[in-house]
């Protein structure tokens, strides 16, 4: 009996070694990527990890300044700062940089090309992974900018107190094809069709919300308007259709090309905590009238079905949806949820308390987690 057991206790010998081995080349790593300030990376570790659908990499290193802001580029990132625009591809590696200044920074990006622009600057810069489309300034302070699929972009712009706000048209060389100049309202936000063919328009009244819209922008006149009397509407965007998604504040409303108007989707008895989009489908996150931080994700198509929902009773600071997957960033850690809001992984070192105050889905799994001070990603590891 005792000879029986040899065999055994020489594997557990042999397995207790190579652990030992195994554990001593990690802790080896880890200290020679602190000392030498590269960070620690476990994507070598794959072999010993196949279990893990997420890695957490090195941090990125973006160099645009302070107040940055992130978006997906097609496969790359993009940032932009105070002191101009960079694209990393995943890898870190950089494949562009334009230094300007900037005050209040924002982007908009749509397939391949990105707009950035300095809310309440003149600055704009429209740019693909690897060279700068268009470069100028406006006569007036930016108030927003949009790009559609195609590269055609949008620009609103305040040229003066009295001024309601001008619309600017642009074809995808950077050409301006359309201006109008809106009596009366606040500009807020513009929008392209997929065609390049149709302008929305969304104006704050003190009376409400209205989209004006120009049919062929062939002439300066509206081709017809929506209001939505005392109601706030928080953005729009062009359907595949050409057919307008609004989001107010109580509902998502579908625009068609002469005014009228259905409800897509009521969430009047909750509270509007955020949204994000892609494409025709949007993500909202609605709380409950009542104390603490419960409610729910619910991910709506543009016919109006639910698609998936998920009941959440934690504080979410930033979601972000793209290519089918939300990243969002709750008070304690990052959740990665599939096509069906189950959850895949959560990412606990990537929370407030490590800095991160904004998370961005990058599509196909990849997410983006950023603060004022760090950026690092988070790489899914195989499909689900």
């Amino acid at each position: 009996m005792f000879g029986q057991n040899k065999p055994k206790k020489k594997w557990r010998r042999l397995i207790g070694f190579i652990f030992s081995i195994v554990s001593l080349v990690i802790l080896t790593y880890i200290s020679v990527s602190l000392i030498s300030g590269r960070g620690v990376s476990f994507a070598w570790l794959n072999i010993f990890a196949r279990s893990s659908p997420v890695q957490v990499t090195d941090e990125f290193l973006f160099n645009v300044g302070r107040d940055r802001v992130f978006a997906d580029l097609d496969g790359s990132i993009v940032a932009a700062g105070a002191l101009g625009i960079q694209v990393l591809d995943y890898d870190g590696n950089e494949m562009l940089r334009d230094s300007f200044r900037m005050h209040r920074p924002a982007l908009s990006t749509n397939n391949s090309r990105a707009i950035a622009f300095d809310i309440g600057g003149t600055v704009v810069r429209v740019f693909d992974s690897g060279e700068i489309i268009s470069s100028f300034e406006t006569n007036g302070a930016i108030i927003s900018a949009s790009i559609n699929r195609n590269g055609w972009f949008s620009i609103n712009t305040q040229d003066g107190e009295d001024s309601g706000g001008i619309i600017r048209v642009y074809n995808n060389r950077g050409v301006a094809v359309f201006e109008v100049q809106l009596g009366s309202g606040y500009a807020f936000a513009s929008a392209l069709s997929p065609d390049n063919r149709n302008l929305a328009v969304l104006n704050l009244l003190d009376t409400g919300s209205r989209i004006t819209m120009y049919h062929g922008m062939s002439r300066r006149d509206p081709d017809s308007y929506f209001l939505l009397p005392g109601g706030l509407i928080l953005d729009i965007r062009f359907l595949s259709n050409s057919d307008i998604l609004a989001i107010s504040r109580d509902e998502l409303l579908v625009i068609d090309r002469d005014g009228g108007s259905r409800t897509l989707f009521d969430y009047s008895d909750k509270r509007l905590g955020g949204f994000t989009f892609d494409g025709g489908t949007t993500v909202l996150h609605l709380l409950d009238y009542a104390v603490g931080h419960s409610g729910s994700l619910v991910k709506v198509d543009e016919r109006g079905r639910v698609l998936a929902e998920y009941s959440v009773e934690r504080e979410i600071i930033s979601m972000s949806y793209n290519g089918g997957y939300l990243i969002a960033l709750f008070s304690d850690g990052i959740i990665f949820f599939d096509r069906n809001f189950n959850v895949f992984y959560e990412v606990r070192e990537l929370s407030p308390a490590a800095g991160i105050n904004r998370v961005h889905s990058l599509g196909s799994g990849v997410a983006l987690a950023a603060g004022e001070h760090t950026a690092r990603g988070a790489f899914k590891d195989s499909d689900y």
